[in-house]
């Protein structure tokens, strides 16, 4: 019998999650190159829901993350408090 590898490991995640979530990412976009970090947010839609979202930003030539950022910027905008 050949051994297996541990295939856990191609996906592991590094021990501590404050390092895993805060990790940098090169910043291609001007409009993040103010933020060194960026955070996942992760939300559950239907099927329908992602569907209409996906065409959308299809068709506006945007990827969906693009999009979704700026709409919550717009819905949720930095106030002079949260730069404290």
């Amino acid at each position: 019998m050949t051994d297996r590898t541990d295939k856990r490991r191609f996906a592991s995640r590094p021990g501590d999650a404050e390092s895993w979530i805060r990790a940098t990412r090169a910043q291609q976009d001007d409009k993040a190159a103010g933020n060194a970090f960026t955070a996942r947010l992760t939300i559950d839609v239907t099927a329908e829901l992602r569907g209409r979202i996906k065409v959308v930003a299809f068709r506006r030539g945007v990827t969906v993350a693009d999009m979704l950022r700026d709409l919550l910027a717009r819905e949720f905008p930095a106030t002079e408090r949260d730069n404290r």
